[in-house]
């Protein structure tokens, strides 16, 4: 699951450590469920990763730090106060509960759908600021 979405470096890393004895947390389908309500909200669950929403789970479940550079991980984990540790790349100034705009008629919708209910357009996520 985590190591199927690992590339170059990241996934050599990540076999040399699951050789050496890596202990793997499998998380708890409640507290899955918590973390996809958490993403729903926030407006960044479809953004995420079945594997994403796992490993926030199990930092939250171990009271744990989640290492990622990933924006959308980054912020559910603000909302559910999970530390998270930056790899490279700067981390959110802010917790945003984002919007979806109709690509037709421009009305915002606080939950995403497969199209507008008005005119049958797509939606596309929109900053909230």
């Amino acid at each position: 699951m985590v190591r199927e979405e690992l590339e170059d470096e990241s996934a050599y890393r990540f076999d040399a450590l699951e050789g050496s004895g890596m202990h793997m947390h499998i998380p708890d389908g409640e507290t899955v469920e918590r973390i996809e309500r958490a993403a729903r909200e926030t407006g960044d669950f479809d953004e995420l990763s079945r594997t994403d929403i796992r490993l926030i789970a199990t930092a939250f479940e171990l009271d744990a730090e989640l290492v990622t550079d990933d924006y959308a991980m980054q912020n559910v984990a603000d909302k559910l106060n999970v530390a998270v540790e930056l790899i490279a790349r700067d981390g959110i100034d802010e917790q945003r509960t984002w919007t979806f705009q109709c690509q037709g008629c421009g009305r915002e919708f606080d939950d995403n759908h497969d199209r507008c209910p008005v005119c049958g357009s797509g939606l596309a996520r929109k900053n909230p600021n």
